[in-house]
């Protein structure tokens, strides 16, 4: 019988099979070491595979669709529910995929090409830098507080109060201290060096990608954002319309209803935390400058502000920025600013 359906339950060096014909009958359990895989599949007739988005899936997904598999990419969270058994292992890890992906209202994750996997790549390593320098900022901070130097939160504050407390006229630290904190001043210099650099890089990824520079229209959007995007959904061919794109990153109101009785809740925060934190900080510097404006756009932002408050008001915008992103890329036509 012909294998029409496989879950692929992939590993650093063991991968686990599980195939069913057109009538969801099982006619496949095989477990394959990593060298095998390409192999195999190589001389498959051509059918579904469904993998779990983990480490490696874009790659095996990219190898195995050159053999003309349709691949299909599903969040961890989505395949859980159909674990038989309560018991995790690679055969049953395989049959829940594999069950999973044959569900016809099964949402899918986006594949990644090797392009978009750059781009993620630089954004992973920016916000890594970024991440350092905060945590060695708090660490500085929480130092100096032993000796009874409060600082600034802000960057820029810690970076020229280091200059002032290591000096020779500062009587509250130690010769010790001072040579130590001179030390952190040096690895904070040079960490705020290595984030510009990445800043650029994310920026001449931008210059480069037309379609970074069209969403980058968008209030709200800059190069940081943009790229993120085109790293994450490409073309959002994915999505059906823009409101799903925005549910896929978490951007809409979780309910808790029952009968006639509607509740909403916060939003549901799902899909890319990343993305949508980048949405909302956008999202929050148009609010804060639409009160000074008077085109159709600022009126409406002014007018879920005074209604929700700020912070509502910042995610709503970010949704509405989420389908208007969504729209531009699925139809590839130019933003149109809104009229005064």
């Amino acid at each position: 019988m012909q294998v029409t359906t496989i879950g692929l339950d992939i590993a650093k060096n063991v991968f686990q099979i599980h195939g069913v014909d057109a009538k969801g009958r099982v006619v496949l359990r095989k477990r394959l070491r990593r060298g095998q895989l390409t192999d195999y599949f190589a001389n498959l007739p051509m059918c579904t595979v469904g993998m779990e988005s983990t480490r490696g899936a874009h790659f095996w997904a990219r190898i195995l669709g050159t053999f003309g598999h349709t691949v299909r990419l599903i969040a961890p969270q989505f395949v859980k529910p159909y674990l038989k058994h309560g018991a995790k292992n690679d055969p049953n890890d395989a049959a829940a995929i594999c069950e999973a992906v044959s569900r016809p209202h099964m949402r899918f994750v986006p594949q990644k090409t090797t392009e978009q996997q750059d781009l993620q790549c630089l954004h992973r390593v920016r916000s890594r830098l970024i991440g350092c320098r905060t945590q060695l900022c708090n660490q500085i901070r929480g130092l100096l507080a032993e000796y009874g130097i409060e600082l600034s939160q802000h960057i820029s504050q810690v970076r020229k109060a280091l200059v002032q407390v290591t000096e020779d006229a500062e009587q509250r630290l130690s010769p010790s201290a001072k040579s130590l904190f001179a030390l952190l001043y040096e690895e904070l210099c040079g960490l705020e060096l290595r984030v510009d650099e990445w800043e650029a890089r994310v920026a001449q990824a931008f210059r480069r990608d037309p379609l970074c520079q069209r969403i980058g229209e968008v209030e709200g959007v800059g190069p940081v954002t943009a790229t993120a995007v085109v790293a994450a959904i490409a073309n959002g061919s994915t999505f059906d319309n823009g409101r799903q794109f925005a549910a896929w990153l978490g951007l809409v109101p979780r309910q808790h209803s029952s009968g006639d009785k509607q509740r909403l809740l916060g939003i549901t925060k799902r899909g890319d935390p990343y993305l949508r934190t980048l949405l909302i900080h956008g999202a929050r510097s148009v609010v804060f400058r639409s009160s000074s404006k008077t085109d159709a756009r600022s009126c409406w932002i002014s007018e879920k502000t005074k209604k929700l408050g700020v912070t509502k008001a910042c995610v709503a915008v970010a949704n509405k920025n989420a389908r208007i992103i969504w729209a531009l890329l699925a139809k590839g036509e130019p933003y149109r600013r809104a009229a005064a």
